[in-house]
């Protein structure tokens, strides 16, 4: 009897993946090692200001003679530790807040979803914007801001899917056969519950990374000197007149990193979906 092999299906990378992770490959490498990358982002030398993009200066220099790409480098640091950290703690916070909505019974389901409501209803810019006004400018509390403003977005998607999970066969199989609650909890239901999150917080990065610009350029994150991408864009606006790639750097590195993670991100949530991707 002749024994028929079945192809193994192979998914090939399109080239705007390929693109998105290489992108997504160079940020890393300048948020793990901006130093071998570029020079100092705050060396100052007013009499090199408003220097065009050359080979000493790939992005050429600011109004005080700062290096643009040393900055564009290391303000990525910056800008992603927002995006990853806020989105880190939103999706544990809202994970949290999900499994103690979907398995806490009645009450405590309508008190946390009626919670998740009220935060919902405005939108994530605004109760970001909001929570850093009251705490002050900096990076932890823009990150502590976006976080709070993502947590209930996980904290609905995590409560269902608990509750789906927690009604499945093998659980109530567990439960016949004695199982303890904390490890029906710990191996039943939260692995099917939380690795889909992995995906969900990916694209949630992207969005991040958007709000965490935003409020730098509303002069609420990381203050100056300290390069970061959306205080970048802030401060470039009064030299518009006189160099307007000051404004363009940082504005390519915004758009195209939350682009990328957004692709990748995509394309995660449709493998956990066990979807195709197109």
């Amino acid at each position: 009897m002749t024994l028929e092999h079945t192809p193994v299906e192979r998914t090939i990378p399109t080239p705007g993946v390929v693109l998105a992770l290489l992108v997504l490959g160079l940020v890393a490498a300048a948020v793990a090692v901006p130093d071998v990358i570029s020079g100092s982002p705050n060396d100052v030398d007013p009499t090199d200001a408003f220097h065009s993009p050359s080979f000493q200066h790939f992005f050429g220099t600011d109004w005080l003679g700062r290096d643009v790409f040393a900055r564009v480098v290391h303000g990525a640091r910056a800008s992603l530790a927002i995006g990853i950290g806020g989105t880190a703690l939103a999706s544990f916070a809202g994970s949290v807040w999900g499994l103690a909505a979907g398995l806490g019974g009645r009450t405590v389901d309508t008190i946390a979803m009626r919670a998740a409501d009220i935060l919902l209803s405005f939108p994530s810019i605004l109760m970001a914007l909001l929570i850093v006004t009251i705490l002050g400018p900096g990076t932890v509390n823009v990150t502590f801001a976006i976080a709070l403003a993502l947590a209930p977005g996980f904290a609905r998607i995590v409560r269902v899917q608990t509750q789906l999970v927690a009604r499945s066969s093998y659980v109530a199989t567990a439960r016949d056969l004695g199982v303890p609650s904390h490890r029906i909890l710990l191996h039943h239901i939260a692995p099917n519950v939380l690795l889909p999150i992995c995906a969900l917080a990916t694209v949630s990065v992207a969005s991040a990374i958007m709000t965490g610009a935003s409020l730098s350029f509303l002069g609420l994150g990381p203050q100056p000197p300290a390069p970061e991408w959306g205080s970048m864009l802030a401060q470039s606006r009064n030299y518009l007149g006189a160099d307007w790639t000051l404004a363009l750097f940082p504005g390519v590195a915004i758009t195209i990193t939350v682009m990328a993670v957004s692709v990748v991100g995509r394309i995660l949530q449709t493998r956990f979906e066990g979807k195709e991707g197109t």
